[in-house]
């Protein structure tokens, strides 16, 4: 363990793959792979078919499950806004990452476990014009969706530990491959799924999740700190208060948040909906949009290795510009698709913008912030995501709902008024000079 300790102090010196195999970043990097398990096979595969499979039989009741995926992913991202800003000021005055990292974890994988287990319950009588066992699994995804994502605010505080800021885009590129080919894994309990009974996924994903989360347990220690005085949780939005009564000196870093507020909330939304998008508009099969998804994580995977070093070349704030641009085409030809061809293509692509977008936003608020300050800013970043996977649901799934009578044009509709955020985060990003980067 020595060696490992003596390794992070400067692994600049080493070449790329030594650097890669420390134990402490391999562990961490699991994480990713664990997470993004759950990720994709919660968020944007299987809970998504499990309400269409038991709402949806026509294109109207298509589009309210639409609405039912979209505002249940923004109630939960509603928690989010409230919260994260502290976990990021809590941060920085424990500098305690791991502890949380665990609860979190651990809350999500029995809220998962919970999901299943209603789901196959049948319990029957209604709830808020619900059948009630539908309300329950509901009411559990929101909650494990939550502390999942909170537990990232952590998790992504983390990777300052682990290297020099000039090692940080590679290890985060590092993180996010190793993530996607964790989505690969995940996508196994599809073989014992099938085309129907989607909530038998619930539960093997949840163990999937906790399995793969035990290296970072076990093995990734916090950097040592000095904890300040200690102040009640909810004193933190003081602290934040504060940090926005500066924003003059954090111009950069607010101008970023901004941008990134309206390109996560395409990015997010999209992540939703995709596998409905897909089997609505295009037609795709459940194993049609497995074997997609599985391309799309292939996709990733490059573009999260090619980006870690296009970020290292290039620098953080070119590297953003370009993902947003990638990702404008893949909507654009999404939005479009008259066939499946087009679909594939749009799938590929929209892959490598998210797997890219992911390493070069997580390395460009290492570039921009100061060390005492980086825990609130991560939460600060989180908050900003999270604002936007509220606007961005709740836009989508109002369209659907609004337009549900046009059938499929609902759809097209929603995902088009994905483009025009994605566009102004762009305009918003173009506005931050290269120079503003503090050496």
């Amino acid at each position: 363990m020595e060696i490992e300790k003596t390794e992070l102090k400067k692994p600049g010196k080493f070449n790329s793959l030594r650097l890669y195999m420390t134990l402490p970043i391999v562990s961490w990097a699991l994480y990713d792979f664990a997470n993004t398990i759950f990720s994709s096979n919660i968020n944007t595969i299987f809970f998504p078919f499990y309400l269409q499979e038991v709402i949806g039989e026509n294109e109207v009741l298509n589009q309210i499950a639409s609405t039912f995926i979209s505002y249940s992913n923004a109630l939960a991202s509603f928690f989010l806004v409230l919260f994260s800003p502290l976990f990021g000021v809590m941060i920085d005055r424990t500098g305690r990452k791991k502890k949380y990292i665990v609860i979190f974890t651990l809350i999500t994988v029995m809220a998962t476990i919970l999901m299943g287990v209603f789901a196959s319950s049948q319990i029957s009588g209604k709830i808020f014009g619900l059948p009630v066992y539908l309300a329950l699994v509901i009411i559990c995804f929101i909650i494990a969706k939550f502390f999942f994502h909170s537990s990232l605010v952590f998790y992504d505080a983390m990777i300052s530990d682990l290297g020099t800021k000039q090692d940080i885009p590679l290890i985060s590129g590092f993180g996010v491959a190793v993530g996607y080919i964790g989505t690969l894994v995940g996508l196994t309990v599809y073989l014992f799924v099938g085309d129907d009974g989607f909530h038998e996924s619930f539960i093997p994903t949840a163990i999937l999740f906790l399995v793969f989360s035990l290296p970072l347990f076990l093995f990734v220690k916090d950097k040592p700190y000095q904890p300040k005085e200690k102040q009640s949780f909810l004193s933190g939005y003081k602290e934040v208060w504060q940090t926005f009564k500066e924003m003059k000196h954090y111009k950069s870093i607010f101008t970023f948040m901004i941008a990134y507020f309206f390109l996560n909330d395409a990015i997010a939304t999209t992540i939703a909906m995709m596998a409905v998008y897909a089997k609505t508009i295009v037609g795709f099969t459940t194993g049609k949009f497995i074997l997609l998804y599985l391309v799309s994580t292939v996709s990733s995977i490059i573009g999260s290795f090619v980006f870690g070093y296009i970020t290292k070349a290039k620098g953080a704030n070119k590297a953003v510009k370009y993902v947003g641009i990638l990702l404008l085409v893949a909507l654009a030809i999404a939005v479009g698709a008259v066939n499946e061809a087009m679909f594939w293509i749009a799938g590929s692509m929209f892959g490598v913008a998210l797997g890219s977008m992911w390493v070069t936003t997580r390395t460009y608020i290492v570039e921009l912030t100061p060390e005492n300050k980086r825990g609130q800013f991560f939460g600060l970043f989180a908050f900003s995501g999270k604002v936007s996977s509220i606007i961005g649901p709740l836009i989508y799934g109002s369209i659907t709902l609004i337009f549900a009578s046009y059938g499929n044009m609902a759809s097209r509709l929603a995902l088009g008024s994905l483009m025009i955020l994605t566009i102004i985060g762009l305009l918003v990003h173009s506005k931050i000079k290269d120079d503003s980067i503090p050496e």
